[in-house]
């Protein structure tokens, strides 16, 4: 398996490591509640170097693989968009900053080699930077721990020179707290985390990480989302443009443009559950009485609510806010309802 430039940190750290994407990752240090909870109140630090760092240069041919408005990003914006396929389905989730010079994206760790063949054979001049490391600082006191990129509003993004290491710094982040994401040349990346975490913040592993953009309403490619997903019934309209739709000069657009205009045969939907058991994924979700509606793609035990939630897709007319669930876990029914995304509010700072 693959290491992060933080790998040596982790272990001093005492971290519990686990395979993921390819990567020894933390899953937790002194365990995933307390984590979680950290982020919540204060701040945590997650290594998520594993994820991809890629820029480009000419965006015009990449404008033509995504429905966002990248022509429109204005210098030192970031932008969440999505990789399609000639179907609409999704072949990843990105971050697009524009950094005047290029555009920096972020791709998923289990997506950066098939997004950058992909990317390069529809003519798309791709740098790779994958010897980064990328940092997440997130919680409300975040910005006190970091701030020189006070200055910053959601969704911003900038170069920034922290203690002598030089950073790109967007505000944004994957757990629906205000925070941070830090890029910064790989043999810094050890030296960076030891500073923050000297400076009060906790660390992190993947396990909290799962639970807080879980709460967070958020979806994880391979989970919620993949190639077969049209990101209509992912409910991601938000990262569609109607300027894009309108001109439908992307990948994929007839495909999106259908969905929109004739809706989908399931949607993504968040549920609440009864009791204390969580549903994980692949658990099937029936109405009650028996009929089988869809399935969950991500489930938790919310450490904030106190109760156990998931996401799932359902049949479409199944979709609708209260309405009542079974999800089948050791063939036992757990009771559940639709409920309003996100789980916990947002906190980010416009």
């Amino acid at each position: 398996m693959a290491k992060t430039p933080l790998d040596a940190l982790h272990r001093r750290l005492g971290a519990r490591m686990m395979e993921f994407a390819g990567y020894e990752m933390p899953l937790q240090y002194q365990g995933i509640m307390a984590e979680h909870l950290a982020c919540r109140a204060g701040a945590a630090l997650f290594d998520v170097s594993h994820m991809g760092q890629a820029e480009i240069a000419e965006i015009e041919a990449f404008s033509r693989l995504v429905p966002g408005d990248i022509a429109g990003l204005k210098p030192g914006r970031q932008r969440y968009t999505l990789l399609l396929n000639e179907t609409g389905g999704v072949l990843d989730d990105l971050m697009v900053a524009n950094l005047g010079a290029h555009v920096q994206v972020v791709l998923n760790a289990s997506r950066k080699e098939a997004d950058v063949a992909h990317m390069r054979g529809h003519g798309v001049d791709v740098t790779t930077r994958f010897d980064r490391a990328l940092l997440a600082l997130q919680g409300p006191k975040a910005v006190e721990i970091l701030p020189e990129a006070a200055h910053l509003k959601f969704m911003d993004a900038a170069p920034v020179r922290i203690a002598d290491i030089d950073c790109i710094v967007t505000r944004s982040g994957y757990t629906g707290e205000d925070g941070f994401e830090i890029g910064c040349a790989g043999f810094d990346g050890e030296a960076l985390a030891e500073l923050l975490l000297a400076r009060g913040a906790t660390p992190a592993g993947l396990g909290a990480r799962d639970s807080l953009r879980l709460e967070a309403g958020l979806c994880l490619y391979g989970n919620d989302i993949d190639e077969g997903t049209n990101p209509v019934a992912a409910g991601l309209g938000f990262a569609l443009s109607k300027k894009r739709l309108a001109d439908g000069h992307f990948l994929g657009s007839k495909a999106v443009n259908k969905a929109l205009a004739e809706g989908t045969t399931e949607s993504l939907v968040g549920i609440k559950l009864e009791g204390r058991a969580p549903a994980r994924a692949g658990a099937e979700i029936r109405l009650p009485g028996g009929e089988a509606v869809g399935r969950v793609t991500s489930g938790v035990f919310s450490s904030t609510l106190n109760a156990p939630i998931a996401l799932g897709y359902v049949r479409a007319d199944c979709a609708k806010i209260g309405t009542a669930l079974d999800l089948i876990v050791r063939d036992k029914p757990l009771a559940g309802t639709v409920s309003a995304l996100p789980f916990v509010p947002h906190n980010y700072v416009r």
